[in-house]
Order: structure tokens, then sequence, then C-alpha cells
């Protein structure tokens, strides 16, 4: 890792390609914090230990300079720090690995450490039946009463199969790291990447847990255009029409409990928090 400046109070936030990123909806708010925030790649995990390079093939790539080179597949370390916002931003941008999950978690958890991290926020994306006429819903989980307190997030009772995002928010609490994890819903019948929507949803995520508003840029204009285009193909296809508008009522009925002024009131205070920032 390349010699980096002393960081005020950072902020670890990271997102990991594969099975925690349904249609790379988390991994793909990295890559907009990284433009945004012009954020500096100061390190790579080195992934000769992680990677099945028969599943996560080098690419052949050309680089500035002209010269052809092998890109492999890693995670790679990026330090920012937003205007706004008092602290600085570690980001952390990979594939799920396909080996040693926990010497991976061990080595970015060390490289967090030497940064001064001194709290960790996952990204993930799931699929589900979720209708996308209405705000994709993210859940939020946190290892420490306090933050769960604070975010009013939950501490987590799921139990099953997990990714890298489990093992490694799994990790951060064996060695009492703050940590805290969001997922988003993607609608299951537009599986495919990108989805902007779910996108946006997780960033404003990030906009409440960090206090700051973070330049959006085309993300709104483009969350609509994939909601335009996933309406017409609804028109095209009744059976999904149909199957959408059981997922929306299904969904209006379940968050009728919801409707209550102190739901409006908090869902208003974020929004002007939000944009006071700006």
């Amino acid at each position: 890792m390349a010699d980096v400046r002393d960081l005020v109070d950072p902020v670890v936030i990271a997102a990991f390609e594969g099975w925690n990123d349904a249609a790379d909806a988390a991994s793909s708010v990295i890559d907009h914090l990284m433009d945004v925030w012009n954020a500096e790649v100061i390190g790579a995990i080195d992934p000769e230990d992680f990677y099945d390079f028969q599943m996560n093939r080098p690419n052949i790539e050309t680089g500035p300079d002209g010269h052809r080179r092998i890109g492999w597949p890693s995670t790679q370390i990026a330090i920012a720090s937003p205007p706004g916002l008092d602290r600085d931003v570690v980001l952390i941008r990979g594939l799920e690995p396909n080996m040693r999950w926990r010497q991976f978690c061990a080595e970015l958890l060390a490289a967090c450490d030497d940064l001064g991290g001194s709290l960790v926020v996952t990204l993930a994306a799931l699929l589900a039946d979720t209708p996308h006429t209405r705000p994709l819903p993210v859940t939020g989980s946190a290892t420490e009463p306090e933050l769960v307190d604070r975010l009013r997030v939950e501490q987590s009772s799921y139990e099953g199969p997990t990714g890298i995002v489990g093992v490694f928010q799994d990790a951060c609490g064996k060695l009492d790291i703050p940590a805290v994890s969001y997922w988003v819903a993607v609608p299951h019948y537009v599986a495919q990447p990108p989805c902007p929507k779910a996108s946006l949803a997780l960033v404003h995520e990030l906009e409440d847990l960090l206090g700051c508003a973070i330049p959006l840029g085309e993300l709104p204009e483009d969350a609509r255009a994939w909601e335009r285009g996933v309406d017409e193909l609804a028109e095209e296809e009744e059976e999904i029409a149909e199957y959408v508008r059981a997922l929306e009522e299904t969904r209006d009925t379940a968050d009728l409990p919801e409707a209550s002024g102190e739901a409006i009131a908090r869902e208003f205070e974020r929004y002007l928090k939000r944009r006071d920032s700006e």
C-alpha cells in the first residue's frame, strides 16, 4: 500500500461484486463515490491467494502508454476527502474471493487499521419480491447496540447462507470494530445490471449515516430512465404487468401501518437533513 497522509477519523465503505451484489447495485455505489469524491487508489489486495483465475479471468488491457498488459481481478483500496464532511473516507471495491475468506478479511481489516478506520460500512444488494414502481427497501444491521439505536437499524437475526459481506461484518464484530451493513432489495424480475434506482437508495442511506449530501450526478435521471424502461417491458408482457400489480398491492397493504404521522415526520426530517447539507 502506498504511503498515505494521516486521515481524519476515516469511515470505511466497502462493496464486493458477486453473491452480495444483485444487479451490481452495491459496487456501482463505490464506483460513483470514487468518481464524485475524486478518490485516490492507494493499494490493492494481492489476488494470487484469493481468486480462482478460471472463474475470474484476468483481462488483457491497453494502458495509457499504449502497451498491452494483464489486468488481474482484485480488491482495491482508495481514500477520499469529501467536501462538506469533517472526516475522510476509505473506499473498498472488489470481487468476492473464491477462497481463504478469513485471511482475505484479515488483510483488509489490517489495512483499514493502518489507515485509522473507526467505522466499517458494507453495502450489498439482494433479489427480492419488490415492485420496481415503489421505493426499493433498504434494510440495515449493525454489530453494536449503540449503532442500532443511533442509526435505527437492527441487530441481524438472519440465519442461512452468507457471502463475503456477512463474513467481513462478522470479522469486524470479533475485533470490536463498529460495523454497519445496508442491503437494498432489487426486483428479481429485472435482475440484470445496472439498477440505478437501487444504487440511489443506498446512496441516500449513506447520506443519512454521514450527515452530508453526496453529489448524485446522473443517478436520479438514470433511476427514472430505468423505471420507465421496466414500465415499457411490463406493458409489452401482460404476465409481468399482472405480477407487478400483485406486488404493488402486497407492498401497499404492508406499508399501511407505516403511514403514520411519526413515520412521515421521520422521513421528512431525513430529507431536510440531506438537502440542508448541500
